[in-house]
């Protein structure tokens, strides 16, 4: 394969706080075994934190990094490129930024984000028509 995905996860804890709690942001660590050149074009790198509403925090930045096998760290920002070499098992870390939490904490009770137990999600909407039409094929 050309692309392994090391590790998909959420970044827990990048969410605003909030009477609502923004949403969980994800990590993923990509190794890419031909050499290539990585670009990368996104958005709520640096400065930027994505902005709480009614009274809530912003959540979490982002981050782009180059992990490389020495174990040298390359921060890319929000827009860069970077060369990667597969002989040195160089892998690609991106975490997205959490959303904003919503709502004056100091009004009412936070209410925290539910874990979700036993790694199952509830198959509403485009997911569940996605799945029948795939289990009817």
């Amino acid at each position: 394969y050309p692309v392994v995905l090391k590790q998909f996860a959420v970044n827990e804890g990048s969410g605003g706080e909030g009477l609502y709690v923004g949403g969980h942001g994800v990590i993923r660590e990509m190794l890419f075994r031909h050499q290539l050149i990585l670009c990368v074009l996104s958005e709520r790198r640096g400065e930027f934190q994505p902005y709480g509403m009614d009274g809530g925090s912003p959540g979490k930045i982002g981050e782009n990094w180059v992990l490389k096998c020495g174990g040298d760290r390359e921060n890319l920002g929000a827009k860069n490129s970077a060369q990667l070499e597969p002989g040195l098992q160089d892998t690609f870390l991106l975490k997205t930024p959490g959303g904003g939490g919503c709502g004056d904490v100091t009004t009412e009770t936070p209410r925290k984000m539910r874990k979700v137990t036993g790694g199952q999600f509830a198959k509403k909407g485009s997911v569940a028509d996605y799945t029948r039409l795939q289990e009817s094929a």
